[in-house]
């Protein structure tokens, strides 16, 4: 009896559950993790706190909608460290200046 057998040769990506490529879910889960190592990274110095603030909310906003749109289980959990690491970012930086420094409002 001959039984089907599968190849091993797609195994490169983690958790991607269902073969195909998703390069748009994809490009947001990349500039979440990005903007959210950028806005986590920089939110620790007070003086950078613009960069933080503004890295932080496009990193939410990105990640948020690349939740909205993903496919496989690695693509929401590499979103929710990037949303995550963004939010941190985000609020820190308003903590430290907010997203205009002071000068709006100020």
């Amino acid at each position: 009896m001959a039984q089907a057998m599968r190849s091993n040769s797609s195994v490169v990506s983690l958790l991607a559950t269902d073969g195909k490529p998703h390069p748009l879910q994809d490009a947001f889960m990349a500039v979440t993790l990005v903007l959210g190592a950028l806005a986590f990274t920089t939110a620790f110095f007070h003086n950078l706190h613009l960069l933080s603030s503004w890295a932080g909310l496009i990193g939410i906003l990105t990640g948020a909608y690349g939740q909205f749109i993903s496919e496989t289980t690695r693509e929401r959990f590499l979103l929710i460290l990037g949303l995550g690491a963004s939010a941190v970012g985000f609020f820190l930086g308003m903590a430290h200046g907010g997203l205009f420094g002071g000068v709006v409002g100020g």
